[in-house]
């Protein structure tokens, strides 16, 4: 990986049960929904070495923990490749996820790859609630915001063959991620 971009990991909570609920059920005197999903404020300062899911996963729950949701269990949504191959999409629990404010971004696994049409740049925030500069708002250093994941659109990792997942995410050398 190019040691001058930082490191984007998803981060989507798992392991405790929201209620259920829509957007348009939503009434505006009703708590919002509990923040499920963001995008790391900071990257761990090694590129694309995480120190693989484990690693990963802590900084996640680190940072959450930071933002006042320690309290729930935090998985980057990241994918690994070759043998034992992992899935971002099976890491994460079945959804819904909101963003830091409440807005829900998506209600399902399969709503989340399909019909993620909250999942852009003015709704997807870090873990304070902060909204990322882009190129959209003329940011002229947007790459290091990226997102890298590993993952195929639907959530799963890419076959053994070309790296995408900077060596399962253990190696901040020459290489390749998926963004």
């Amino acid at each position: 990986m190019q040691k001058n971009k930082i490191l984007i990991a998803a981060a989507i909570a798992v392991g405790v049960a929201l209620s259920a609920f829509t957007i348009l059920a939503q009434q505006d005197d009703e708590e919002p929904p509990e923040m499920g999903v963001f995008l790391t404020s900071v990257g761990q300062g090694n590129g694309g070495d995480l120190g693989g899911l484990a690693g990963a996963d802590a900084h996640c729950q680190q940072l959450a923990s930071n933002a006042g949701m320690g309290h729930r269990t935090w998985h980057a949504y990241l994918s690994t490749q070759g043998p034992g191959a992992v899935n971002a999409r099976d890491r994460i629990g079945q959804g819904p996820w909101a963003n830091a404010n409440g807005l829900v971004m998506a209600t399902s696994v399969e709503s989340l790859h399909y019909d993620n049409s909250n999942f852009n740049w003015t709704y997807m925030l870090d873990e304070n609630g902060n909204q990322f500069a882009s190129r959209i708002d003329g940011d002229p250093d947007f790459t290091e915001h990226d997102v890298l994941t590993g993952t195929q659109i639907d959530g799963t990792a890419f076959p053994a063959g070309n790296d995408m997942t900077c060596s399962n995410w253990t190696s901040s050398t020459e290489g390749s991620a998926r963004v």
